[in-house]
């Protein structure tokens, strides 16, 4: 086999792959439809649809030369045609056998290598048999076959729920890396790419047109020159064609710049329209249905069931809706927290629920629904025993997250909040299950992290529900502008609640917290400022808005709410709500506290767009307290200057944000050259430099550093992505201060070594 061919055969095996992770997954998901309406309903049209979903499994194992695939296909393919013939019954034992043959299936197909231990082979060899056996009328009502095969489930089931896993790609992992893609969603595509073609035509004619503006005010400046060379002795005739020549050039350029701007409008409405439109076909290329994600869940429900020997009805509604992929991939983890602890929590077994006069079986419901602005609602409830609160607060007390007073007073609502704090948990012991107080404390992390919301209501002895409301892309959103001094931040519109205006004596001081009252709710405020740990202006009023005798008296808000947080924070003006689309801050700054990305605002001023769960967090932790000297002046915090010497304009664009925000005074240099001379001209406290770079690298740097007399006490701090030991050493033997890798970078770290050295 040449190399064409064993490429060819990669990719066709790995179209294989996706093509038959969907047949399985439906086949899965149809043996729960099968096993609902067995015996009493009509199973013949679920018994052709299985039947179809094998065959053409087998098809396509065999064109693949997928054996072991097929080999079992085969005989699943026989017993399904005996079911459609009237030739056979299904039972219970056979519906046990079609799960078994389920999971051998997935693990057949993880199974790449195509080697299998000696155990695997005789399981596969028992249950084909078994299958060949119950294909034929008179030994259908056998069963000793199906009790010699092990159940494979507990394994293929570990794996197809963990909530470790980052996606539904552990069964199947080819299926995510790529996205099946109706034509009906690329028609869009070509037809706008096309259409772009008209707009680069267009865009050509105007620079065509300014070019000749250009050269036509070149030509007149020459002239002009000219005139201006000869006109002491030009007479008064001449003088007048002059400005009549200059007249008629004004009246031309005029002309043409009058046509120009309304065709360049005319330009910029269509290519407009067309981005616009453009982002909206991209984003439903990305867009995948809920069933994608969710057809696992029956199969996890009826295996955590059948273990906890509880009856359970579990629908699911609004599968057909489309949401961000990304969004899915995150949505598996706290969806399954939730059925799970739906099912270990809620639902009690039979004779439980018999006891309180309901039905043996309980009832979960997925729903999924379109919500406005872009958002969608997934609301999960079961009809168990709701959320115990006397639990819920003595696990609280016993933690140490409440005060006996403190727990006498919650409100319902506050009570069923604690819910999502980590170790809280009303189980009475620790099972793979439940037990560990982490679950809803994951989840909600999972939801703020997509700019979500959760809530939770529960009537206790009917039931709980779970409301979770998202965006349903990740790629832009609308964000409102605020103003923090003369620095910029975007805040997410979705988590804004509100912005007002309030005079300062509507600030009222409540267990030493400031509190303002927003429509009937105590709510704190804090300075925006503060949280970021921006540095005071002396003399400079924190708020813009003035009285006549020029005190500032009143506030500019804005209400910030995610899960149940709610806060207000101060800020200097809020100057307009666009469209955000975010840019990740790169490699080298992975996780900066407070900030989620950046974006450009149509100035071209890079604005850093807050993280709204970490901008909460901080708030919460932030007490900080003005310290008035006797003169009533504001004491300003000590800060530093610091040269940063990086090639990289990302890098030196976000290691200078960083710094600026906790109050340093920040020089750059584009690379060890530039860096010395800066640090010979200029007074410093410390350097932070980059190693690789061009010309003199951070070595080199450090060790012109130390060898000169003006410098030789300067803290020098180098960041690199050269991790080895032997680059560590050299650090130190050149004289760094401090040697920090880029790919375990981490700005309070940061931060800590730059106070210490300053």
């Amino acid at each position: 086999m040449d190399k064409k061919e064993e490429e060819f055969l990669k990719r066709i095996q790995a179209t294989f792959l996706i093509e038959a992770e969907e047949h399985v997954r439906a086949f899965s998901s149809g043996l729960i439809e099968l096993e609902k309406i067995h015996p009493d309903g009509k199973v013949d049209e679920i018994t052709e649809i299985l039947f179809r979903e094998i065959h053409s499994l087998k098809g396509a194992a065999r064109s693949v030369d997928h054996k072991d695939a097929e080999s079992v296909c085969q005989p699943l393919e026989s017993v399904f045609s005996a079911l459609k013939n009237k030739k056979i019954k299904l039972s219970p034992d056979l519906l046990g056998l079609f799960y078994k043959t389920s999971d051998l299936l997935t693990k057949v197909l993880l199974n790449t290598s195509g080697t299998h231990s000696g155990d695997d082979r005789k399981i596969m060899r028992e249950l084909i048999t078994q299958l060949k056996e119950s294909a034929e009328p008179n030994l259908h009502e056998s069963t000793t076959a199906v009790e010699k095969i092990p159940d494979l489930q507990p394994a293929i089931s570990e794996k197809l729920t963990s909530p470790e896993s980052n996606s539904s790609s552990d069964i199947l992992p080819p299926s995510r890396e790529s996205v099946r893609i109706r034509i009906s969603k690329l028609d869009p595509l070509l037809l706008q790419a096309e259409e772009l073609l008209q707009t680069k035509i267009a865009i050509s004619q105007r620079a065509i047109e300014l070019e000749e503006i250009r050269t036509n005010i070149g030509s007149w400046i020459q002239e002009t020159q000219k005139w201006r060379s000869q006109r002491s002795g030009a007479s008064s005739e001449r003088w007048n064609e002059w400005m009549e020549e200059n007249d008629l050039h004004l009246n031309d350029l005029e002309n043409r710049l009058t046509s120009l701007a309304g065709h360049t409008q005319k330009d910029q409405h269509n290519l407009s329209n067309m981005v616009d439109n453009h982002l909206d076909s991209m984003k439903q290329i990305l867009m995948l249905p809920v069933s994608s994600l969710v057809e696992i869940f029956p199969l996890m429900v009826r295996e955590i069931a059948r273990e906890q020997n509880k009856e359970i009805d579990f629908k699911i509604n609004g599968a057909e809706l489309e949401i961000d992929k990304r969004i899915l991939e995150e949505l598996k983890d706290p969806l399954i927290h939730l059925i799970r602890n739906s099912i270990d929590h809620g639902i009690g077994k039979p004779q439980e629920r018999i006891l309180k006069n309901k039905p043996a079986g309980g009832k979960i419901r997925l729903d999924f629904s379109a919500r406005e602005n872009g958002q969608v609602e997934i609301t999960l409830s079961d009809d168990g025993n709701g959320i115990d609160k006397a639990k819920l607060i003595k696990a609280a007390l016993k933690k140490g997250l409440l005060s006996e007073e403190a727990a006498a007073i919650l409100e319902p609502e506050e009570c069923y909040n604690l819910i999502y704090q980590s170790g809280i948990s009303t189980s009475s012991i620790i099972t793979d299950i439940s037990g560990h107080g982490l679950g809803l404390s994951i989840v909600r992390e999972k939801v703020i992290k997509l700019n979500g919301k959760i809530s939770v209501e529960s009537d206790p002895g009917h039931g709980t529900t779970f409301r979770i409301l998202l965006p349903m892309t990740l790629s832009t959103f609308r964000g409102i502008v605020v103003k923090v001094q003369e620095f910029a931040f975007i805040l997410p519109t979705m988590n804004v609640e509100r912005v007002m205006k309030i005079d300062r004596e509507d600030i009222r001081t409540v267990e030493n917290h400031e509190t303002i009252l927003v429509g009937d709710k105590v709510t704190s405020i804090v300075d925006l400022r503060e949280v970021l740990g921006l540095p005071e202006k002396r003399n400079s009023v924190s708020d813009n808005m003035e009285t006549e005798n020029g005190i500032s008296n009143q506030i500019r808000v804005v209400v910030l709410s995610a899960a149940e947080l709610r806060i207000a924070f101060k800020v200097n003006d809020i100057t307009d709500e666009q469209q955000v689309l975010v840019k990740p801050l790169g490699k080298l700054l992975k996780r900066v506290r407070n900030i989620s990305g950046a974006t450009i605002l149509g100035s071209g001023k890079v604005v850093p767009v807050l993280n709204i769960s970490d901008l909460m967090k901080t708030a919460l932790r932030v007490h900080v307290k003005a310290k008035v000297s006797r003169d009533g002046d504001l004491s300003i915090r000590k800060t530093g200057k610091i040269l940063v010497v990086e090639d990289s304009i990302t890098s030196r664009t976000m290691l200078k944000n960083v710094l600026e925000t906790s109050g340093y005074s920040v020089v750059t240099a584009f690379d060890g050259l530039d860096g010395f001379t800066k640090a010979r001209d200029g007074e410093f406290d410390l350097i932070l430099s980059d190693v690789d770079m061009p010309r003199v690298n951070g070595f080199e740097l450090t060790t012109k550093i130390r060898a000169d007399k003006k410098l030789k006490e300067m803290p020098v701090i180098l960041l690199t992505a050269l991790g080895s030991q032997a680059d560590r050493e050299h650090g130190i033997d050149v004289g760094a201060d401090a040697y920090i890798i880029k790919s375990s970078f981490d700005q309070g770290n940061l931060l800590d070594i730059v106070k210490k050295l300053i």
